[in-house]
């Protein structure tokens, strides 16, 4: 079975139903159509497995001894051989790939790891995560809310896409008034 590619708001909501069954039970699967998650089953990982991946979804690439502390509330790793040993299962399973370590960047020093939920990590996301070290995949602090390296990635994403309709808007405006015979002003 081929998984699809999941976009980062699709791993962010899964990332999350991941989170809310572990932290509010009681609440969990959530309201409102009753939604649940099924991705131990369906990538046939044990729950180790399924908090770290929820781990990196929410924040991004991480070192090892940052997952085996971002994924306490999930599950409580013995030690960071444990996590290790769960993120090469997971980087070598037979069915594809999940996770991926990346390489280590100048100055630091140890390796991140990466989801593959969304594809393989774009080198600009390396790079920030690596520029951003111990922040724990958070890369800045915008009116006091955290912004993640994949939360800024997606922003991008969509500036560009955004960027795109400008152009294509102005394209066509510049065509229906030559066809009219109108002046565009200097500024569009």
């Amino acid at each position: 079975m081929v998984l699809p590619t999941l976009s980062l708001l699709e791993t962010r909501v899964l990332g999350v139903l991941v989170e809310k069954q572990h932290t509010v039970p009681d609440t969990y699967p959530l309201t409102l159509m009753r939604y649940a998650h099924n991705v131990g089953k369906v990538l046939a990982v044990p729950a180790q497995a399924v908090a770290l991946l929820a781990a990196l979804m929410l924040r991004g690439p991480q070192t090892t001894a940052e997952l085996r502390v971002n994924c306490d509330r999930l599950h409580a790793f013995s030690d960071i051989s444990a996590v290790e040993g769960f993120l090469n299962e997971l980087a070598a399973r037979e069915a594809g790939a999940l996770v991926t370590e990346l390489p280590r960047q100048p100055g630091t020093r140890e390796t991140r790891w990466a989801h593959l939920l969304c594809g393989p990590p774009s080198t600009e996301v390396v790079r920030a995560a690596a520029s951003f070290g111990n922040l724990g995949g958070n890369i800045g602090n915008i009116g006091g809310d955290t912004v993640t390296v994949s939360e800024l990635a997606a922003l991008r994403a969509n500036v560009a896409e955004l960027q795109g309709e400008v152009d294509a808007l102005k394209s066509t405006l510049a065509k229906v008034c030559g066809e009219l015979g109108i002046a565009l002003p200097r500024n569009t």
